[in-house]
């Protein structure tokens, strides 16, 4: 009974995490509610687009003397802001940004009445390509199951009265599977290569699975031969939750713009 009630603890912690970091990051849209003209308007303005297509600015405001427009550019880049007229389609207001290559971003803002929806930030969405469902499935659930594995050993590590070798060792050959193998091949069809982390650049998804398989690594060398490695155990799971919390793309993937020198 103590060890199912140690998983079910380990699955509510392990979900909270997977929907605090998805809530909190760049690519999660933005959404709230303004009043134009006397009319409450809510809008949901998307943070992450696809490359093979426009993406579609949609705004439901059945109040025909609202109308409005989008200014946007290409983000970090010197371009003078682009503008471009919502068009009407039955109650609804319209507009398509155009598509960019590969981890290539713009940042817009949107106005009613000349009324900014997000104030003076603008909105940035970062262009992805297609992740075929036979792999970004897996990848999501192993890495979901590898920060399962890694709560419910720091949980038993606590506990002290349980074999915590087999779940560090779970935990381990998890990450290992879900951040190296499947997770870069996510990201050579999202953005076109294979891995941005370190050494290679700052991309925070694969920096923190870089550290939390290194202290994973270090818990099971330490555990060795039935060594005791509670403290060890304890910690990784501490600085897996940790890196965990981060919101998931930030810092990722970006395509850098050409200046004119």
């Amino acid at each position: 009974m103590k060890k199912a009630l140690l998983w079910v603890l380990a699955f509510l912690i392990t979900l909270a995490a997977a929907v605090f970091q998805r809530m909190t990051g760049p690519s999660y849209p933005v959404s709230g509610r303004t009043v134009v003209g006397g009319e409450t308007v809510a809008f949901r303005l998307d943070r992450s687009a696809l490359t093979t297509r426009d993406m579609d600015i949609k705004l439901k405001v059945p109040a025909k003397k609202i109308s409005g427009y989008v200014r946007w550019k290409r983000f970090k880049s010197d371009d003078l802001p682009y503008a471009m007229a919502l068009e009407r389609r039955g109650d609804e207001l319209f507009a398509a940004l155009p598509r960019q290559p590969m981890a290539g971003k713009l940042e817009y803002r949107v106005f009613l009445q000349d009324v900014s929806l997000t104030g003076e930030k603008p909105v940035v969405v970062r262009f992805r390509g297609s992740v075929p469902g036979w792999l970004l499935i897996p990848h999501i659930l192993v890495m979901f199951l590898a920060m399962l594995f890694s709560n419910r050993a720091g949980l038993a590590a606590l506990d002290g009265r349980e074999k915590t070798r087999p779940l560090v060792l779970w935990t381990l050959a998890l990450l290992f599977l879900g951040g190296f193998i499947l997770g870069p091949l996510v990201q050579k069809f999202s953005f076109g290569m294979l891995w941005s982390g370190f050494p290679l650049g700052f991309d925070l998804t694969d920096n923190k699975t870089l550290i939390a398989f290194v202290v994973w690594a270090a818990a099971a060398i330490v555990g060795r031969g039935g060594r005791k490695a509670r403290g060890w155990i304890i910690a990784a799971a501490a600085v897996t939750l940790a890196v965990y919390l981060i919101p998931h793309s930030l810092l990722g993937s970006e395509l850098k713009v050409d200046r004119p020198k």
